[in-house]
């Protein structure tokens, strides 16, 4: 069970309110309390996500209240080449009445400072835009900003460093990374550096290499790969502590079903399994071992079973019944390999991989001769024609953007792992300065249509959340595909996101 606040230092994008948010932070790292799940510093804040159970909203606003007493980093002055063109310039320069090469000598003129890191792994958020550049976002953002774009947003600057939807206005790309999960210090920038553009000729790097984590755990090989499956992946629990950097919670879609996966077969609730999405692979057993499957559907029905595969016999699991997604497990969790405390994967920071045809599974626990009895059952809420999620007022609760979600029927126009976006009621939304986004946001940009942010959600942005699911429905949410239809009601015990002035 997870819950969030909002620590607020001040108001806007100001440097002496940014140094508090810097120093604070630094506090933060320097001794995370046990019941700290995440932190993710922005302008004018930090967004805390915590363990209710362990402490309460008081506790949390005395902690706070002790942060920021101590020295920040010095910050360093980083130049970046930058290929100015194409995009959005000429757009840009459109709709600013400047030319474009009036455009790219303003960008390019001044330094900015680096306020924090995320929404994808390594993005920097920067201030402040010279005036004549200070346009909007995109009413509606692109499914694809290409790596390594330079964008804009009213008085900030940014770099997308891989390839993600976004709806900054885009100048240019740079001629380095400035994320590279390889590098020793694989984020370039940090809260509290300077930053100084310099226009240069070149072409935009490719990207980094994927850091395997597939084939680098110890254990015994239990399955081979022979058909790969749509998407395939190996998760854990998620990748905690790290939102700060922009890294995805990651982890499963379904916890839920993950966890009864792991305890059919004696396994902690969070080791590290297959989810499959929509056509599972077609896998070998190169040993005798038990393995289980378990999925539920948007309404909670839940399936799950065990099954024991004789030396090589083929499990096929290339068409799901039920939800979208499923989980397999495997005695003592799957060995893999880990990037900061997680052996989940991260696509937009090039971290682990899908399956692949020739890959072989190995097993934490030595298989033996495990033997249990094939277990099936279906329970959670009688199905209708549209699954219903609960709400809790959110960051920007405002009455009539809660009173648009809760009245209105909802399709799905698009799923997957970032989150689910939604077509139907239109929801008052808009922009707001960027700050740290909750699993399970309901985020509404200018254009109106609502979109639920899951596992592998940017961890910072700029769009309203008037509200948040309530954490126990994140994993029916995880199994809506597209097509499917939702309405939402208010949790009658919601507590609104705390926002305490510090």
């Amino acid at each position: 069970m997870t819950w969030g606040a909002y620590l607020v230092f001040g108001r806007g994008i100001d440097p002496r309110v940014g140094a508090r948010v810097a120093r604070a932070s630094a506090a933060i790292e320097a001794g995370p309390p046990d019941w700290l799940l995440d932190w993710i510093p922005s302008y004018d804040r930090i967004f805390v996500e915590y363990d209710p159970r362990k402490v309460n909203v008081q506790a949390l606003a005395d902690w706070a209240r002790s942060l920021g007493a101590g020295e920040g980093r010095e910050g360093r002055c980083v130049e970046i080449p930058v290929r100015y063109g194409g995009l959005d310039l000429p757009e840009i320069a459109e709709r600013t009445g400047l030319s474009p090469e009036e455009v790219v000598r303003l960008h390019a003129g001044v330094s900015y400072r680096v306020y924090a890191v995320g929404f994808t792994p390594g993005f920097p958020f920067m201030a402040e835009v010279p005036e004549p550049l200070r346009l909007p976002r995109r009413a509606a953002p692109r499914k694809r900003v290409p790596a390594h774009a330079v964008g804009i947003a009213g008085v900030q600057t940014g770099i997308y460093p891989q390839e993600s939807p976004g709806g900054w206005n885009l100048l240019g790309r740079t001629l380095v990374r400035v994320y590279d999960p390889h590098r020793e210090r694989p984020f370039l920038l940090e809260p509290g550096d300077r930053v100084r553009f310099v226009p240069q000729e070149g072409e935009p790097p490719g990207p980094p290499e994927a850091v395997e984590l597939l084939e680098a755990g110890e254990g015994t090989a239990v399955l081979e790969v022979l058909e790969a499956g749509l998407l395939t992946l190996p998760v854990d629990g998620g990748r905690f502590r790290a939102g700060r950097f922009g890294l995805a919670r990651s982890g499963p879609l379904d916890a839920r079903s993950l966890s009864v996966a792991n305890r059919l077969l004696g396994n902690p609730p969070s080791a590290p399994a297959l989810e499959l999405n929509l056509s599972g692979p077609l896998l070998e057993a190169l040993e005798e071992v038990t393995v289980a499957l378990a999925l539920q559907d948007a309404h909670g029905r839940m399936q799950a079973w065990t099954r024991l595969l004789r030396r090589g016999e083929r499990l096929d699991l290339r068409a799901l019944t039920g939800g979208p997604r499923g989980y397999l497990s495997v005695p003592g969790g799957l060995a893999l390999g880990r990037f900061m405390d997680s052996a989940s994967p991260d696509l937009k920071g090039r971290i682990g991989r899908p399956l692949a045809p020739g890959d072989r599974l190995h097993a934490r626990a030595v298989p033996g001769r495990l033997r249990r009895a094939r277990r099936a059952w279906r329970h959670g809420s009688r199905a209708g024609a549209e699954a219903v999620l609960r709400l809790r007022p959110g960051p920007q609760a405002e009455p009539d953007a809660l009173e648009a979600l809760l009245r209105g029927r909802f399709r799905v126009a698009a799923a997957d792992r970032m989150g689910v976006r939604l077509e139907g009621a239109a929801v008052p939304g808009g922009e707001v300065t960027s700050e740290g986004v909750p699993l399970g946001a309901v985020q509404v940009p200018p254009g109106g249509a609502p979109m639920l942010l899951l596992a592998d959600r940017g961890t910072i942005g700029g769009y309203a959340k008037p509200a948040v699911l309530h954490p126990a429905d994140l994993a029916r949410a995880g199994q809506l595909r597209e097509g499917d239809r939702l309405r939402f009601v208010l949790d009658p015990s919601a507590q609104a996101y705390a926002v305490l002035d510090v």
